[in-house]
């Protein structure tokens, strides 16, 4: 059914890339809410960042989840798998802890914390750079050696 919906989805090895794009617009976006609320002191930008973090930890979960679910049969050789893959769930497991560490503070201090509001917003920055690194090895791993379809009957080499 989801073929006739979405007929590139048909290519893909697993559904991972049609899951991950959501907590990354969710969190970027919290993050840059976040960041307005407290420049102006807004608290209806507080509670819309407070949702976008929850929906970016509920969504980070789900591409978590659906990333281990691809891994074991993603048509990748094992030097991409040690050099790309291993790295890219390192961060993103971090990332999605860090997350949701971040979500469970905000929850506790709706809709945003005010005691040690600079850590936790360092920590929306940190977060934001753990999910760019680990989405450029993704992208690295879709584009540079064919993880994410069937363009290439065989899996390529990792190389330097």
């Amino acid at each position: 059914m989801l073929e006739r919906i979405l007929p590139g989805a048909s290519n893909l090895q697993n559904y991972h890339p049609l899951i991950v794009h959501f907590p990354i617009a969710f969190i970027y976006g919290a993050a840059l809410m976040y960041f307005l609320a407290w420049l102006t002191a807004s608290e209806k930008l507080q509670w819309t960042a407070l949702w976008m973090l929850l929906l970016g930890a509920v969504s980070a979960a789900a591409a978590l989840l659906s990333g281990f679910y691809a891994a074991p049969g993603l048509m990748v050789s094992q030097s991409v798998r040690h050099e790309l893959l291993s790295h890219h769930k390192h961060l993103m497991v971090a990332a999605s802890i860090l997350t949701g560490v971040l979500t469970v503070w905000a929850l506790a201090s709706r809709p945003m914390p005010t005691r040690f509001r600079y850590i936790f917003l360092t920590g929306l920055v940190l977060v934001m750079l753990l999910i760019a690194s680990g989405a450029d090895l993704g992208g690295e791993m879709v584009y540079g050696y064919n993880a994410g379809g069937t363009a290439c009957t065989q899996p390529i080499d990792f190389r330097k």
